[in-house]
């Protein structure tokens, strides 16, 4: 069994939407300074890193994360790629196998960009036509490599045709080394009350066997065998 760790780390580094602020990790105690442990306050928006858009995120009356089923969540999902495409429509996702499949992530070129600091705004995207054929397809979870499912001039039109369609969208995730293909996705949000999105921990399990040996796992380190 085989683990995939395809969340992004959260860092004053981390690149951000234009317009949102940047994340932010302050000290608040510290044994060095004589305290009895290390606390840290973290301040950040509900779309930092890793993390899922629900309907309250382009509407005042949708639905919001803490109402999100962990059935939706987690479960089978089918990893597709896009290389060398920017523009995702429905004639580029026609040819994949995407009818069927509850919950689908995007991998494409954008893995690439977060190596590169500050936003890029030349990242693949879905277009509209793109989210109408998810939505006709079946699709109720989607994801994509990138800050951002659509592209910088389309507003939220395209979050909008997902999101009113019942479409949860997982944004800012990392695929960099997984090959396309069926896992399992767990994906579990902070559960906030009434909030519009949520920071997320996503992994991709694969049922395939580990040939390596086995780490083990020292607390006091950052030494963390997660794959």
């Amino acid at each position: 069994m085989i683990f995939h760790d395809i969340s992004v780390i959260l860092s004053p580094d981390l690149p951000v939407y234009p317009g949102d602020p940047a994340v932010a990790i302050e000290p608040v105690t510290r044994i060095a300074r004589g305290d009895t442990a290390n606390v840290s306050r973290i301040t950040m928006t509900t779309h930092s890193g890793t993390h899922l858009d629900v309907p309250r995120h382009c509407r005042d009356v949708g639905a919001t994360v803490d109402h999100l089923p962990p059935s939706l969540l987690i479960g089978r999902c089918r990893v597709v790629e896009l290389n060398g495409v920017r523009q995702i429509g429905r004639r580029e996702l026609v040819r994949l196998p995407v009818r069927g499949e509850e919950r689908l992530l995007l991998k494409t070129d954008n893995a690439l960009l977060w190596d590169k600091p500050g936003f890029q705004d030349e990242y693949a995207f879905l277009t509209e036509d793109g989210a109408a054929f998810l939505v006709e397809a079946g699709v109720r979870l989607v994801g994509i490599d990138y800050l951002s499912i659509e592209g910088l001039s389309s507003g939220i039109t395209v979050h909008r045709l997902l999101l009113d369609a019942g479409v949860v969208i997982l944004e800012s995730i990392n695929l960099d080394g997984v090959e396309p293909g069926e896992y399992e996705l767990i994906c579990l949000p902070l559960k906030i009350r009434e909030g519009d999105g949520a920071p997320a921990r996503a992994i991709l399990r694969s049922h395939s066997r580990r040939v390596d040996e086995e780490s083990t796992f020292d607390p006091h380190t950052t030494r963390w065998p997660l794959a």
